[in-house]
């Protein structure tokens, strides 16, 4: 195989200062995952106005723009996707640009995911002579809540025609100005669990007269880490977490029903299938002990995102061209996950990581915390190793 060096294009300061500007705007107007119809208006409209089109809607809150080269014809096809959508966390950030929806924050990095993805689409536009085949842009909603976006723009098709996809998320525990990428499984996969805790009521006076809920509940808590502790071997990643718990309402009357919900975050099949098995039996277990009854509902989510190796090289060459030999590491995943799983399911695809820690920016929190910063001056470079690795993996010769 036959890869160029990869021809890189700065981004320049009205499209840094472009960039930064759509960032903080998504920033101060989160939306959560399936309703991100103002992000969805801005984008096209931004995008719309930069030139590029057709913008066209897809995976029900999602755009799709292609960039067609014109250095010759090519069937080739590569997908940057962009992630859009927000949380459901309180801002604690101290930004001038904080969220003005309560309640709701950009705390994952997704309006820089955003921004990133609309100034790598207008280098790529701005190189179209430089290039042959086509680089498609995806600004995805709903990664982070069911229904999946990543799920849905693999059944509309949107990868069916494409070679290869390129994904890029922020990463706070590594310094601005280095990428981090690594060959294989480079996050978890994550299913998520609801548990309804059926006991019997009570005067809070007289528990014993009834079957308390919420201590049925806390058991469970404290039995299900027993799973990763004493179960998994510890060189198998696996990762139980208990996000939820809701109970009672009166000072003085014993909770005849619990909530509980969380996650379940594997990196293989088998012990996937086991942390089900086992939540199910320990939960099961439990509440017979205590006697009552649990209702489990298991929902399979995302799969975990396998980077392919000749992908992370060509990463690692646009960053080395970029940023510096000595700035890109090689970094193994983490234990996120992230429905740009799917499409690595679907074609060879690249997840690496854009480092934006910086003390003096206050950017030192980490993803899905309320005073969760980002240093901005990552984001060009961000969107320059977008560009240069969808070019050199579109002009690479079989």
């Amino acid at each position: 195989m036959s890869r160029p060096e990869p021809d890189t294009a700065a981004v320049d300061a009205a499209l840094a200062r472009r960039m930064i500007e759509i960032r903080r705007h998504l920033h101060r107007n989160p939306e959560l995952s399936n309703a991100e119809r103002e992000t969805q208006a801005y984008l096209k409209q931004a995008l719309e106005e930069a030139g590029l089109g057709p913008v066209r809607p897809v995976a029900g809150f999602g755009l799709a723009v292609d960039i067609v080269g014109t250095a010759g014809p090519s069937n080739r096809k590569v997908v940057i996707r962009a992630d859009i959508d927000a949380l459901p966390i309180i801002e604690m950030s101290g930004e001038p640009f904080t969220s003005e929806k309560p309640g709701v924050m950009h705390a994952c990095g997704h309006d820089a995911h955003a921004a990133m993805g609309y100034a790598a689409a207008i280098l790529l536009d701005r190189r179209r002579q430089s290039f042959s085949g086509t680089v498609r842009l995806i600004f995805q909603p709903a990664e982070e809540a069911e229904p999946l976006g990543g799920r849905r723009v693999v059944a509309e098709g949107l990868l069916d025609d494409v070679d290869a996809a390129i994904g890029i998320h922020v990463d706070p525990y590594t310094p601005t100005g280095r990428i981090a990428v690594g060959a294989g499984p480079y996050t978890l996969a994550c299913d998520i669990f609801d548990v309804v805790v059926t006991g019997n009521s009570a005067h809070a006076a007289r528990p014993s007269d009834g079957i308390d809920a919420i201590a049925v509940a806390c058991s469970m808590v404290t039995e299900l880490q027993k799973i990763v502790a004493r179960e998994i071997d510890p060189y198998d990643p696996l990762v139980i977490s208990v996000t939820g718990i809701e109970g009672g309402g009166a000072y003085n009357v014993i909770a005849a029903e619990a909530r509980l919900k969380g996650t379940i975050r594997s990196g293989h099949e088998e012990t996937r299938q086991k942390a089900w098995r086992r939540l199910r039996q320990i939960l099961e277990g439990v509440a017979a002990t205590h006697g009552a009854t649990v209702a489990v509902d298991l929902q399979r989510g995302e799969p975990p995102v396998v980077n392919a190796p000749e992908m992370v090289e060509i990463v690692r060459q646009a960053g080395r061209a970029i940023v510096g030999p000595d700035n890109v590491l090689s970094a193994p995943g983490w234990t996120a996950a992230d429905d740009f799983a799917f499409y690595s399911e679907k074609c060879p695809s690249v997840y690496f990581r854009l480092g934006i820690r910086n003390e003096a920016a206050g950017a030192i929190h980490p993803l899905h915390h309320p005073q969760f910063r980002i240093d901005e001056a990552a984001l060009p470079q961000g969107a320059a190793v977008l560009c240069a690795t969808a070019e050199t993996f579109l002009k690479t010769m079989e």
